[in-house]
């Protein structure tokens, strides 16, 4: 039996409203099994932690699921059908998945949880990409406007799109940003700060705007 020559994406169902891309926070179930005997190797699927919560392109999930998933939509269905170098490649992971195997995963995305991104002056050049690194100058504000942090008149700072430290909803606002371009991203408390909020200079549960500029991009080496 021949392998899977390269990754085969099939929705099942599709869903609704925006489409996955990395830095995007999703929920997905799903059954991972090996494709040449149908065994089930791991499955969110009744099990009580739930359904499982990632960053696309940033948290460490295998290249089938990073690739395969780009596009979808919450409550969209979709296979996956991953060969082993997309997967777990030479190694395996045992005792579960052996040396070289190709995997079928039945993926559902349950939720797609993203900052509100606009764009207000365009920028020029290449968009910046998961592995690039971005120069910034930021603004963070309250929602009743007052001002907690602040990079002008100070240094930029240079963010590591894929890594690095930053709450999830700048880095989606981050993503895909040109030089020169500024734009606006309102934040949520779940993308933010959370419950615990920030010592005493974000509330708990606050959401929070960032008016970011990008300076310049530097492509991944």
């Amino acid at each position: 039996v021949m392998g899977f020559s390269k990754l085969g994406i099939k929705d099942t169902k599709v869903g609704t409203g925006i489409a996955a891309q990395p830095c995007d926070v999703l929920t997905v179930d799903y059954t991972g099994k090996l494709a040449k005997s149908g065994k089930v190797f791991d499955s969110s699927v009744g099990n009580p932690q739930g359904p499982l919560m990632f960053i696309l392109g940033v948290s460490r999930v295998i290249e089938g699921w990073q690739k395969g998933l780009v596009g979808m939509k919450a409550g969209g269905k979709r296979t996956l059908s991953i060969p082993a170098a997309m997967g777990y490649g030479e190694r395996g992971y045992p005792p579960d998945i052996p040396p070289h195997a190709d995997l079928v995963f039945e993926v559902e995305l349950k939720k797609i949880a993203r900052a509100k991104v606009v764009t207000v002056s365009k920028g020029t050049g290449l968009a910046a990409g998961i592995k690039d690194s971005i120069e910034v100058h930021y603004r963070g504000t309250l929602a009743d406007g007052k001002e907690f942090v602040s990079s002008y008149g100070r240094d930029t700072l240079l963010v590591d799109l894929g890594g690095g430290q930053i709450v999830p909803g700048l880095r989606q606002g981050l993503y895909a940003i040109r030089k020169g371009e500024k734009r606006k991203v309102v934040i949520p408390p779940d993308l933010a700060y959370g419950e615990a909020g920030l010592g005493t200079t974000i509330p708990p549960n606050a959401t929070v705007t960032f008016e970011i500029e990008a300076i310049k991009i530097y492509p991944a080496k």
